[in-house]
């Protein structure tokens, strides 16, 4: 049991990292993306004003930024879960999108079930579609030792382009210019939580799953054979953890929250699939987890500061002729500081340094004095 905990605190140590590395490996892609946009000829003062007051300038800014925000949590959610076992679900962008049909079709073609049941059958269905998903990738690593960020990326492609064709295709409204599959009924659809907003009760669902992830890797059997394995695969192996099923299991889990990504997007915003649902929800899910250092607790702070960047770039879109792209080029940079720990460690430490100094002279006069 002793070895236990010490696997356990040195997973928890190593694997969530600290509150402090995430911090200033925000604000260093914060400094850096400043000096690119000085650089580009643009004021970054300006950029960051703007995206500031798009975001959080206003109650519209904030809800603005919620409803970016949500999207991001449940596929951040997705890649977290994924990684704490050491799997790379690259394919959360076909799992958001493929949920997202799944959800719209069970919305629109089934009209027999009252408000509350169909909206929970549609999303529930959108979970398994997602799963279902994730699990197919894990059969493959675990069957054929098939690399599952490979597959998940391969994946995503085959996914989008089979939505699009049912969704331009059999399942296209008839009349329509666009490509989109019929409107999911009344009953179907997820309540807005701010009126004449994209801010819907799936946020509130989302940060429920985020808590309850979190209370189950720290305090459940299962979270505790998820953080050995995450830690010590050869260690868990000898302590007689199933590796596949807890593997399987958990890929299933990251695919139903993408799953769930794309229901939220049918059923709370567009009210139906359409063509390119997803402006790159699944990978942007990346940067997220990274930041919160693949804690699922984290990831609700994370993927707000990343909604408000999303938001704030709308803004920075329509006020000012400053490129979009250098919101993308902070959350690259995010990804790069988080995975340069030795990096973020070396900064702390020549920035501490005056600190300790003053620190061990008071010491040693206070060992003089004594």
């Amino acid at each position: 049991m002793k070895s236990g905990k010490l696997i356990n605190n040195r997973f928890l140590k190593s694997g969530s990292g600290s509150f402090t590395t995430s911090v200033m490996a925000f604000l260093l892609a914060i400094i850096v993306g400043g000096i690119l946009i000085e650089i580009a000829g643009f004021s970054s003062l300006a950029t960051y004003g703007a995206i500031f007051r798009g975001s959080l300038g206003s109650t519209k800014g904030i809800v603005l930024s919620l409803s970016q925000a949500t999207p991001l949590l449940l596929t951040g959610l997705s890649f977290a879960i994924a990684f704490r076992v050491r799997i790379i679900n690259t394919g959360a962008e076909g799992q958001v999108y493929i949920g997202a049909m799944a959800a719209a079709l069970v919305g629109a073609y089934v009209n027999f079930l009252p408000g509350i049941t169909h909206v929970a059958v549609s999303v529930l269905v959108g979970m398994i579609a997602g799963g279902m998903v994730g699990l197919f990738i894990g059969f493959l690593k675990i069957k054929f030792g098939a690399s599952e960020v490979i597959v998940g990326i391969m994946l995503n492609e085959i996914l989008i382009l089979i939505t699009a064709w049912l969704s331009t295709g059999p399942l296209m409204t008839p009349g329509s210019a666009t490509a989109q599959t019929n409107p999911i009924l009344e009953t179907a659809r997820l309540g807005r939580l701010v009126p004449r907003s994209q801010l819907t009760w799936a946020l509130v669902l989302a940060v429920i799953i985020a808590f309850y992830l979190e209370w189950m890797i720290r305090k459940t059997t299962l979270g505790y054979e998820i953080q050995v394995i995450g830690s010590n695969l050869k260690a868990a192996k000898t302590a007689g953890i199933n590796v596949p099923k807890i593997y399987l299991l958990t890929i299933f889990i990251s695919g139903a929250i993408a799953g769930l990504g794309g229901a939220a997007l049918s059923l709370g915003i567009h009210y139906r699939f359409i063509e390119g649902i997803s402006t790159g929800f699944g990978f942007a899910g990346i940067p997220v987890a990274a930041l919160a250092m693949y804690s699922p607790a984290g990831v609700v702070v994370s993927s707000f500061l990343f909604g408000a960047l999303r938001a704030g770039a709308m803004t920075l879109n329509r006020t000012t002729s400053i490129p979009i792209e250098f919101v993308s080029v902070v959350q690259a940079l995010v990804v790069v500081f988080v995975a340069a720990p030795m990096l973020i460690a070396s900064i702390k430490k020549n920035l501490m340094k005056p600190f300790n100094g003053i620190r061990n002279k008071r010491e040693s006069i206070k060992g003089g004095d004594a």
